[in-house]
């Protein structure tokens, strides 16, 4: 298959789909300088694109090849966990605005058999008419988002048929996207010389990749967009409509359709060292390059720098210290706690205080605790003024939390068992593993949510084998305390 990859995991992920046999298609400069191999610019199958946060990539397209992908991104480690987009670019549904902002109208989405709902934005400036509170509308979705971010996916009121080097839209003529005149105006005439026609209502648009395309590449990429185009016509003309069932709760249909597929995919400490062991296949590499990248965009020019500067020992230890002292966090920051959900979800826990950090990977942070209720699983109750203090050492896979009262008492420990840790520059990030063991004050070690892992399993958002290591690891905690 065709695969485009771009951002900070694009030359290990280019290693890695050239050895299993894939083409990759429109290479960016560095990966074309660092391959010895040929670069086409045919439409891609599927795309893959480093998240906004640097935390994993997104990967979507042809239902297929996005399958396909999802076990190759996925054997990055242990701790790579993959989550299926409910609404990758290119569908249309039809939901209801639940809110107006200043911008744009919040849009609550049936996705999926109807059972899932997801929450859209819709820019006024995408939509002919104006939109209230209560209004049906029919979109599609422009940009999507990782599960564990907060942000919504961006919807357009008017539909739009393929991409990559040419799209259609509703309209008439040929718009050409790219600021090179000459070009420009050798792709407007293209339609003709190819001898294809866009489905009735629609203009072609080409895009800036079509420029570097030959007659050929361009020639399949219209085919899939007119392919696409009258695809949508035939599912929207099946329904008609948007129309309400009850008038205040649901809208008539769920997804329209669906073009594309989509996967996110979340990359643990160990999974980005292993795609560091890729990356070194094609060009020199520090260790911990991805985890490094992966803090900050500062500290993503700082591993540039590093590496064009000098040659990095492969064998060196990841250096924690240097780069807790270049980028953070040191001591006195605050920092939050990312705790991740294995069904994608990210809960922020608060932030906390850094106390002391080590070069060694070791960073200790408090937070005081208001009171009221009690503290999970240890039924202690929680009062004003105390202290919990989080010890966090890199790369571990569990990490415990100790309750002290205002006069130093202990009230309990709470190990969480999770993928190893990574200390950022502004956050503590992992996912948590459900099953944790905690030490109550009397020193009566218990172990919790063993269920919960079971349960997890068993929907296949812990893969078998990640969680076989929590269990392990929660063992080895109940026999440590």
């Amino acid at each position: 298959m065709n695969v485009r990859v771009r951002g900070i995991y694009a030359t290990a992920l280019t290693e890695a789909l050239l050895d299993a046999g894939h083409e990759v298609v429109d290479a960016s400069a560095p990966i074309r300088r660092r391959f010895d191999a040929e670069f086409g610019s045919n439409p891609p199958d599927a795309r893959i694109a480093t998240t906004d946060d640097r935390q994993g990539v997104g990967a979507h397209g042809d239902p297929d090849a996005v399958g396909r992908l999802r076990g190759l991104l996925t054997d990055a480690g242990l701790d790579a966990l993959a989550w299926t987009d409910p609404t990758p670019p290119g569908t249309v549904l039809d939901g209801r605005v639940t809110e107006t902002l200043g911008g744009g109208a919040v849009v609550r989405l049936q996705v999926g058999d109807g059972d899932g709902t997801v929450e859209g934005y819709l820019p006024y400036g995408s939509v002919d008419d104006r939109v209230e509170t209560g209004d049906p509308v029919r979109v599609q979705v422009r940009e999507s988002a990782a599960p564990w971010t907060e942000r919504r996916p961006e919807l357009d009121g008017s539909l739009r048929a393929g991409d990559g080097l040419v799209a259609l839209e509703p309209g008439s003529g040929t718009r050409v996207d790219v600021r090179n005149d000459e070009a420009a105006r050798e792709l407007s005439g293209m339609l003709d010389l190819l001898e294809l026609e866009p489905p009735d209502g629609w203009r072609a648009v080409w895009k800036p990749p079509a420029i570097d395309a030959d007659t050929e590449a361009l020639a399949a990429g219209l085919d899939r967009a007119v392919d696409a185009a009258e695809g949508l016509n035939d599912a929207v003309d099946a329904v008609g409509g948007v129309g309400v069932l009850d008038g205040a709760e649901h809208v008539q249909a769920e997804t329209l359709a669906t073009p594309n597929a989509g996967v996110w995919v979340w990359f643990g400490r160990e999974s980005r060292f292993g795609l560091d062991d890729r990356r070194r296949e094609a060009t020199a590499t520090m260790p911990g390059h991805h985890r490094v990248k992966a803090g900050s965009a500062d500290a993503s020019a700082g591993v540039d720098l590093a590496e064009a500067l000098c040659d990095p020992d492969a064998d060196a230890a990841f250096p924690f210290g240097v780069v807790t002292d270049a980028f953070g966090p040191t001591e006195g920051d605050a920092i939050r706690l990312e705790h991740g959900k294995p069904d994608g979800r990210l809960i922020t826990l608060g932030e906390a205080t850094v106390t002391a950090v080590d070069a060694e990977g070791s960073v200790t942070v408090e937070r005081e605790m208001t009171g009221g209720g009690t503290y999970d699983g240890l039924d202690v109750p929680r009062e004003a003024g105390d202290v919990a203090e989080t010890s966090l050492k890199e790369g571990r896979w569990w990490y415990p939390t100790t309750y002290r009262g205002r006069d130093g008492t202990v009230r309990g420990t709470y190990v969480n068992v999770c993928t190893p840790v990574e200390v950022f520059p502004d956050a503590a990030r992992y996912v948590d593993l459900h099953v944790d063991v905690m030490k109550h004050p009397d020193g009566t070690v218990e172990r919790v949510d063993d269920d919960e892992l079971r349960d997890a399993e068993a929907a296949g958002t812990v893969p078998a084998s990640l969680a076989e290591k929590a269990r392990s690891v929660a063992t080895a905690l109940e026999n440590a305390l």
